[in-house]
C-alpha cells in the first residue's frame, strides 16, 4: 500500500442498514462523567499553550503546579533535537560527558522519547529502545530487513518486538549509532519520529485491511493519513508534539474489532448517513495505574474526507485545555470529564473548519452480534485464488535471524508484505493458493512461528517485563510462556481464551481487556517473605460486547499462578482436567 497523500476515498459497497453497535459502558471502577455542562467559565476555555518560534509551549499564566516532565519541555524544546538535528551533536557526546549535567541527562531519559528512543538507564544502562511509527501495522520485507541488520550487531543486547499497537520495538541501540539508524529508517520509509511521551502513537487500523471478505471499509487510506498528518510526513508536526499526555487513535474497518476501539483516545467507527459514508466517533478510552475508562460516543459523525480535521480538531482541544500537573489525572477522559461530553464536544467543533460537528448518525456498519474471528492460521482472501496466514509469535519477541526469515518467506511465497496485530502476532498476506502447502513446511513455520498454535498460547500477550523495562515489577515473557505451557500440561481447553501478562500498573498488555489478566505486583510467599507476584483480573471482552475486567485475586506468588489459572479455567471456561480427560479416554 503506497503512502501517498494521494489518497482517494471511496465509499465501499454497502447492503442495507445494519443494526447500531451499542453504546460501550465505562468500567464499574471508572469515575463516572460529569454531568453535562455547557456554561464552562471562559477563563478555563482560554487555550494554555501557545506558539512561539514554531512550536507549541505553555503560557506562562499556566505553569504553577505543573508535572516533572512539562518543566522538562519548557527547559528545552525536545522536537529541536529531531528537527534542528540536536541528535547529531548528542551523539557524539560521551555518556560520561552527558551525565554531568541534569539537561543532557533529561536529554537522554526524556526529550529523545519524542525520536522514539527509550534510555533503559535501570535495566540496560546505555542501551536505548526505539519504537517506530508503522500505521495499520503495514511492514514491508525491506524494511523488515533492514530492522534486522540494526538489531544484529547489537548481539545479545539486540532483540525486537511486537507490540500492542501493531508495532515495532528494536532493542539495544546505542546513542552513537542513533542519526545513522534514522537515516537508514527514512531509506526504507519508516520512521520513529514522535511515538514516545507526551505525542499520538501508532495509528491501529484493521491487520485484515484489504483482503479481508468481510471488511467494511480498507482502513489503510485512514491510518496512513493519520501518520502523516501526525508526523508531517515524517519531518515532525510541533503542532501535537505538546499534548499533556500520550494519545491513542484507531479507526475501525472489521465487524470484529480488531482495532479495540473502547480502549483509545479516539475511534473512528463506520457509519453511514443520508447515503455518505463516515465514521461515528468515540472518544477517551485508556489505561493508567489509578484510572481505566473505556472510550464513550462523542455524538459525532465526520465524513470520510473530515478524518483528519477530526483529528486535528480534537488534539487540539485536548492540547490547549488538557490540564498538566498530576500526570496520572492528565489523559483526555480527564478533560472530557471535567468539560462534560457536550462541553468538550463544542470545544471541538470550534476547532473544525467550518465551527460545525454534526451529530451521530443511526446508521452503524459494525454488527452488534458478531463472532470475533481468529486470523491465526490459513484463510482465504477477499482475492480469488490468495490467501493469508496468521502466524503465532510467542510473546511478540524476535531475533535478528527470525526476522530475515519472516522477510524471506513473505518474499517467497507472497509480496514481500507483513501485517502485525495488537495481539503480536504477524500475518503473510497474498499467498498464491498453490504455494500454500509449501509454504506450511517452512521450518520457520515448523519450528518457531507456528500457523497453529494450541489455544492457550494463541492468545498469549505479554509486555516487556523487567528483563529490559524499569518500570515492570516483574519478569513477563519468559514467564508467560512458561505457566502457559505448564497449565496446558494440568489441563485440556476447547474455547478461545485470552491471557494478558504486565508488568505493572502501566499496564502496556491491556490486562483489562483479557479473558485473564496478570498484573506485576510484589506478594509474599508462605513464610510472609517478599516475592514477585500478580494480581489476576477475570473476565475482560474485546468485540461488541467489550468491557473491562475486574481484579479476581490480588498479590498472588507467581509460583502459585499455575494452580490458579488451572482452577480459573476450569470454573470459567469449560476447561477440563487432564488426569479425568485420559480417564474417559
Amino acid at each position: 500500500m503506497s503512502s501517498s497523500l494521494s489518497v482517494q476515498f471511496l465509499s465501499p459497497p454497502l447492503s442495507s442498514a445494519l443494526p447500531c453497535c451499542k453504546q460501550t459502558r465505562l468500567a464499574a471502577a471508572t469515575t463516572p462523567l460529569a454531568p453535562v455542562s455547557t456554561d464552562a467559565e471562559a477563563a478555563r476555555l482560554e487555550p494554555r499553550v501557545e506558539e512561539r518560534d514554531g512550536y507549541w509551549v505553555l503560557k506562562e499564566k499556566f505553569r504553577g503546579g505543573i508535572n516533572v516532565q512539562e518543566k522538562v519541555k519548557i527547559q528545552k524544546e525536545p522536537m529541536k533535537l529531531f528537527m534542528e538535528n540536536g541528535i547529531e551533536e548528542l551523539a557524539k557526546t560521551s555518556f560520561e560527558e552527558l551525565e554531568k549535567s541534569k539537561d543532557s541527562k533529561d536529554d537522554i531519559d526524556v526529550r529523545l522519547k519524542w525520536l522514539g528512543l527509550f534510555h533503559r538507564r535501570k535495566n540496560h544502562y546505555g542501551r536505548f529502545m526505539m519504537r517506530l511509527k508503522l500505521p495499520n501495522g503495514v511492514t514491508t520485507s525491506v524494511q523488515t530487513k533492514y530492522l534486522a541488520s540494526v538489531i544484529r550487531k547489537y548481539g545479545e543486547d539486540g532483540c525486537a518486538d511486537v507490540t500492542t499497537r501493531q508495532n515495532w520495538q528494536i532493542r539495544g541501540v546505542v546513542l552513537p549509532d542513533v542519526p545513522e539508524i534514522l537515516r537508514g529508517l527514512a531509506e526504507v520509509g519508516l520512521t520513529s519520529l514522535q511515538s514516545g511521551m507526551d505525542n499520538v502513537r501508532n495509528p491501529v487500523g484493521n491487520p485484515l485491511a484489504g483482503i479481508d471478505p468481510e471488511e467494511i471499509v480498507d482502513t489503510r487510506p485512514y491510518t496512513n493519513l493519520l501518520s502523516q498528518y501526525i508526523t508531517a510526513n515524517s519531518l515532525g508536526n510541533p503542532t501535537v508534539t505538546n499534548l499533556p499526555r500520550k494519545w491513542n487513535v484507531c479507526v475501525v474497518g472489521s465487524h470484529d474489532l480488531f482495532e479495540h476501539p473502547h480502549i483509545n483516545d479516539l475511534a473512528y467507527m463506520p457509519a453511514t448517513k443520508n447515503g455518505r459514508f463516515g465514521f461515528n466517533l468515540l472518544v477517551g478510552g485508556f489505561f493508567s495505574p489509578k484510572r481505566c475508562a473505556e472510550a464513550v460516543p462523542l455524538d459525532a459523525w465526520v465524513s470520510a474526507d473530515d478524518v483528519i480535521p477530526l483529528c486535528k480538531a480534537v488534539l487540539e482541544a485536548y492540547r490547549d485545555l488538557g490540564t498538566r500537573g498530576n500526570r496520572q489525572k492528565t489523559r483526555m477522559m480527564w478533560l472530557i470529564d471535567e468539560l462534560g461530553i457536550e462541553g468538550f464536544r463544542a470545544e471541538v467543533a470550534k476547532r473544525m473548519p467550518f465551527q460545525e460537528l454534526e451529530r451521530a448518525s443511526s446508521e452503524d456498519l459494525v454488527q452488534k452480534q458478531w463472532e470475533r474471528r481468529d486470523y491465526v492460521g490459513v484463510h482465504p482472501q477477499k482475492q480469488e485464488g490468495l490467501s493469508y496466514v496468521g502466524l503465532h509469535i510467542p510473546v511478540g519477541r524476535l531475533q535478528a535471524d527470525d526476522m530475515d526469515e519472516l522477510a524471506h518467506v513473505a518474499d517467497k511465497y507472497g509480496t514481500g508484505e507483513l501485517r502485525l496485530t495488537v495481539e503480536q502476532n504477524i500475518i503473510i498476506p497474498n499467498v498464491e493458493n498453490s504455494k500454500l502447502e509449501a509454504l506450511l513446511k517452512e521450518p520457520l513455520l515448523k519450528n518457531r512461528f507456528s500457523p497453529e498454535p494450541s489455544i492457550l498460547m494463541r492468545g498469549l500477550v505479554a509486555c516487556t517485563g523487567n528483563q529490559f523495562c524499569g518500570q515492570a515489577i516483574i519478569e513477563t515473557k519468559a514467564r508467560a510462556l512458561k505457566v502457559t505451557e505448564e497449565v496446558e500440561r494440568h489441563v485440556a481447553v476447547t474455547q478461545p481464551v485470552r491471557m494478558h501478562w504486565t508488568g505493572c500498573p502501566n499496564t502496556c498488555a491491556q490486562v483489562q481487556v483479557a479473558d485473564i489478566g496478570f498484573m506485576g505486583c510484589m506478594a509474599r510467599d508462605e513464610n510472609g517473605k517478599p516475592c514477585e507476584g500478580a494480581d489476576v483480573f477475570l473476565g475482560g471482552r474485546i468485540g461488541s460486547d467489550s468491557h473491562l475486567g475486574d481484579v479476581y485475586k490480588k498479590s498472588v506468588p507467581c509460583k502459585d499462578l499455575v494452580p490458579l489459572v488451572v482452577d480459573i479455567l476450569v470454573k470459567h471456561f469449560g476447561a477440563v482436567p487432564r488426569e479425568r480427560e485420559e480417564g474417559e479416554d
